[in-house]
């Protein structure tokens, strides 16, 4: 039977390969180590382009970003230390600098709610978005019933990523249902692997797909 250093070994092996360093400026994040509870997962409302999303958080005053961001081909960026932190939740709770601190972000490149429009599924900018990449729900999530894909590769680097932060930081790893809607677990700090919208009611990410489900409830 494999251990969790077993999987740590191997996870950082693979990872190795997939990781591109494309570091933010040091004045754009907190280089205070802070020790992790909680892995967030979001989603860009972008391109796939991992290195325009880092780019983007270069020059803005409140020092927004997340470590790592995932593009569509499964490549991991990864803009600074899991050690440090930025923000990246936003809550109106009183304890939200401490969430930031103690919180790992990840952002997988996708762009989120979708409209249809004359037989077409567009983003917000009104571009067209292969039907192959859409997901529709019987039911709106956030307000939407359709929503951009994540890709196979993106959820398979993706639970290699969360597998190794899990066993580095001591994490937990089960599946939490309530992590698809506001969760008090999640913004009182308890340990766990969240979606952004476990934290926010006017954030849509992560939707519910059902193979990112099926990657939390799976984790090793």
């Amino acid at each position: 039977m494999k251990t969790n250093k077993d999987f740590l070994k191997n996870d950082r092996l693979s990872l190795s390969k997939s990781i591109v360093q494309f570091p933010l400026v040091k004045t754009q994040y907190f280089q205070e180590k802070y020790s992790k509870r909680q892995i967030v997962i979001h989603h860009t409302v972008s391109s796939g382009n991992a290195k325009n999303v880092i780019t983007g958080w270069q020059k803005n005053t409140e020092r927004i970003g997340v470590a790592f961001v995932i593009d569509r081909e499964g490549i991991i960026y990864q803009a600074f230390s899991s050690e440090h932190w930025a923000h990246h939740l936003g809550t109106q709770e009183l304890n939200n600098t401490l969430l930031n601190k103690q919180s790992i972000g990840i952002e997988l490149c996708n762009w989120g709610p979708l409209k249809l429009q004359k037989s077409k599924y567009v983003n917000y900018l009104n571009q067209e978005i292969p039907i192959d990449e859409v997901y529709v729900y019987d039911s709106p999530f956030r307000g939407s019933f359709f929503y951009q894909k994540y890709t196979d590769k993106q959820l398979e680097s993706l639970a290699k990523l969360i597998n190794y932060l899990t066993v580095t930081y001591n994490i937990p790893k089960d599946y939490k249902k309530d992590m698809w809607n506001i969760s008090r677990s999640a913004l009182s700090g308890s340990p766990g692997i969240y979606t952004h919208v476990s934290f926010r009611k006017d954030k849509s990410d992560c939707h519910p797909q059902e193979e990112l489900i099926e990657l939390f409830s799976k984790l090793i």
